[in-house]
């Protein structure tokens, strides 16, 4: 499970993150820690430890907010994946570019890894989205629309799409949802939403900011890509009454999952 914005986790002994780590079903949570001066809401990966085993904690230290990096070993497999839980820079066009680029860097040398994310900026593949991106002259938050634009090739200001190019642009992650939503024809709805894997996952609740976006993302080299049976975003008034994104589920075949990565 990939955490965002653990606010206040870290208190008291990480009591409320075991909490809720208990809470989900006994997995161990792991979260970076918060620094003065930047981001307290840092994020966070539980692991179910009857399914893997720990090898490493990375943490990947930013401007902003850090990416936790767990490389775990599926039980009985002698197969390492990274699980890494990201939240893009909210303020900055330029530093997500660069937390992207960081990104990139765990799937060095055949890793094969996944992501879990909140990316504060939009895909690149406009054309196979479901929802259009947002309409910048109707967006009355102003600093919502500075935060989420950069100049475009003629002077005015666009959608931020780069750290979607540079992640999955040139193959390095296969976008999950995007994957479930063409290639395995999960685009269709439920009595949940109307847009199956391609549903947007936030805004759930602010008006202010444009319609809904699908800036959260499960990201996975193309071998994990390939061991993906399912991919569905909830937006329930449960998860509602919690967060103001998406809950965000892929269901994986554990064996195909577990063979090794083929030459990039």
């Amino acid at each position: 499970m990939f955490r965002q914005e653990l606010w206040r986790a870290w208190h008291d002994g990480k009591a409320d993150l075991y909490d809720e780590a208990r809470a989900i079903g006994g997995l161990m949570p792991f979260m970076t820690r918060p620094r003065e001066g930047r981001s307290l809401k840092p994020v966070g990966v539980m692991i179910d430890l009857d399914l893997f085993e720990m090898v490493r904690e990375t943490e990947h230290d930013l401007p902003w907010k850090a990416i936790l990096d767990l490389t775990v070993r599926p039980k009985g497999s002698n197969k390492k994946l990274h699980l890494a839980s990201a939240h893009l820079c909210h303020f900055d066009p330029d530093m997500r570019a660069t937390e992207a680029r960081r990104l990139t860097t765990l799937a060095d040398r055949r890793r094969s890894v996944m992501i879990g994310m909140d990316a504060n900026s939009y895909p690149h593949r406009t054309d196979l989205e479901a929802v259009a991106l947002p309409d910048w002259t109707q967006v009355k938050d102003r600093v919502h629309y500075q935060h989420r634009t950069i100049p475009g090739p003629n002077g005015e200001r666009v959608s931020d799409t780069r750290p979607s190019e540079i992640l999955t642009g040139n193959g390095i992650y296969v976008d999950l949802g995007l994957h479930a939503g063409t290639d395995l024809g999960q685009h269709g709805g439920t009595d949940l939403d109307q847009h199956g894997a391609l549903a947007p996952t936030a805004s759930l609740k602010r008006l202010d900011q444009g319609p809904p976006q699908r800036i959260d993302w499960i990201l996975g080299t193309p071998d994990i890509a390939r061991a993906l049976i399912r991919f569905e975003v909830v937006a329930t008034e449960k998860v509602k009454q919690v967060s103001d994104h998406a809950l965000l589920f892929a269901v994986f075949d554990l064996a195909t999952l577990c063979e090794p990565a083929p030459t990039r």
